[in-house]
């Protein structure tokens, strides 16, 4: 993973200024164990709760960046994922360092996977399976919104475009 500096986003960041907003392009991940529990990470930057998820890098295919970012933010390694959803509302949101963001991101369900799952990483404080009726306190709406998204997905509801 580069340096926030050498990422494309950083540098573009350099670029616009600090009070641009700038649209990025990124993927979320819903990942399930054995017991249907839904895998969150806790992010180390603003200590909210959330599916692995991130910016695409230059070059990358959302589903890279789906696979990427899971295996940055969780030691995890997807193999298969299936698209159900894309969000680009229009949304801005605003970042712990007051940087604004319009996100597009591609919501994946991982339907293989394999390693052992890191707690802590770079990104993350913690990282634990949770039932769905359980989701810790601190969740983002995101994983409230993807969650349903999926479920009605399964359902036979067509792909979601948001």
């Amino acid at each position: 993973m580069p340096a926030w500096e050498e990422s494309y986003l950083g540098q573009l960041r350099e670029l616009a200024g600090p009070e641009r907003v700038l649209i990025t392009v990124g993927a979320r991940a819903v990942l399930r164990d054995g017991d249907g529990r839904v895998l969150l990470i806790k992010r180390s930057d603003n200590g909210r709760w959330a599916l692995p998820a991130g910016t695409m890098e230059l070059g990358q295919t959302l589903q890279d960046c789906a696979i990427r970012e899971v295996f940055e933010e969780t030691g995890l390694t997807a193999h298969r994922v299936t698209p159900f959803a894309v969000y680009s509302g229009g949304h801005v949101s605003t970042n712990v360092y007051g940087h604004r963001y319009q996100h597009i991101s591609l919501a994946v369900r991982v339907e293989e996977w394999s390693g052992e799952l890191l707690r802590e990483t770079d990104e993350t404080t913690d990282a634990a399976f949770y039932p769905l009726d359980a989701l810790p306190e601190g969740s983002t709406h995101s994983v409230h919104a993807t969650l349903e998204d999926l479920a009605r997905f399964e359902a036979g509801a067509p792909f979601v475009l948001a």
